[in-house]
């Protein structure tokens, strides 16, 4: 539209603005409309109800660390991948993306599960809690199963909706071994996110914070140097090791999940 090009500095320019938007635009939802209007929600906010707010930073502070944890061994697989060389790099931002657009299902499905099973806990319901949470784990697990299968199947297709054959021939293998290791992590992935909200919904966020830091960044980060630097995989073993941690969070939160659904 005219613009200068703006390289790196745009890029993120442009993710400003977008974030802005959409909160400017679910502020303006929030007030206007009727289902929200009538909580007003932005009403008295010079009066803090600080028994509430003790109560929101309780459950609040664990799931914005647990995201936090999990956000930042991603931005540590980065600067792994900047270690051995910019083709990695290059490569590894090819895979992530793929496996970040996928994520977002379950990412979805998990915030489902727990206001459903948040629902039930209320009414005392353990049928229904355990309904809730297993249908929205066999939702996300499917879809991440269907995903990496398309994974495994396309993969070139996929690598080549973002770069060009000539001259990329290297970054193009090498996302090409990324992609396929990353085709297994999505089936954790999704499972892991999704067992997390299902305890979300039970009021059980400290223990699943604890687990995401020892999943992510003992074991997956420990797991991926170990491959990358130790045993030379490359950037191969960094995405070995990402898959290692998210697949041990996966069974320790869904172990979780049903020792607390016992016990709801």
């Amino acid at each position: 539209l005219g613009f200068p090009a703006l390289g790196i500095f745009g890029g993120g320019l442009a993710s400003s603005i977008v974030w802005s938007l959409l909160a400017l635009i679910l502020v303006v939802i929030v007030l206007t409309d009727r289902q929200f209007r009538r909580f007003h929600v932005f009403g008295r906010l010079w009066r803090p109800d600080w028994p509430r707010l003790r109560q929101l930073i309780r459950l609040g502070l664990p799931i914005g660390l647990s995201f936090t944890f999990e956000v930042t061994v991603f931005a540590a697989a980065v600067y792994l991948m900047g270690l051995i060389d910019a083709d990695s790099v290059a490569a590894h931002a090819i895979a992530l993306q793929i496996a970040a657009l996928t994520f977002m299902v379950p990412l979805g499905l998990s915030q489902a599960a727990t206001v459903r099973v948040g629902r039930a806990l209320g009414r005392r319901d353990v049928e229904a809690i355990s309904r809730a949470g297993w249908t929205a784990f066999a939702l996300g697990v499917a879809f991440m199963t269907v995903m990496a299968l398309a994974m495994w199947i396309f993969p070139r297709d996929l690598i080549l909706l973002f770069l060009d054959e000539d001259g990329n021939q290297r970054v193009i293998a090498l996302a090409f071994s990324f992609v396929t290791v990353a085709a297994a992590f999505q089936i954790f992935d999704g499972a892991q996110v999704v067992a997390a909200g299902m305890l979300r919904g039970l009021h059980d966020t400290r223990v699943p914070m604890l687990i995401a830091v020892f999943g992510y960044w003992v074991v997956g980060i420990g797991v991926g140097i170990g491959l990358a630097f130790g045993a030379g995989w490359g950037g191969v073993g960094v995405w070995t090791g990402l898959a290692t941690g998210l697949g041990l969070v996966a069974v320790l939160l869904i172990w979780r999940w049903t020792l607390r659904g016992r016990l709801a």
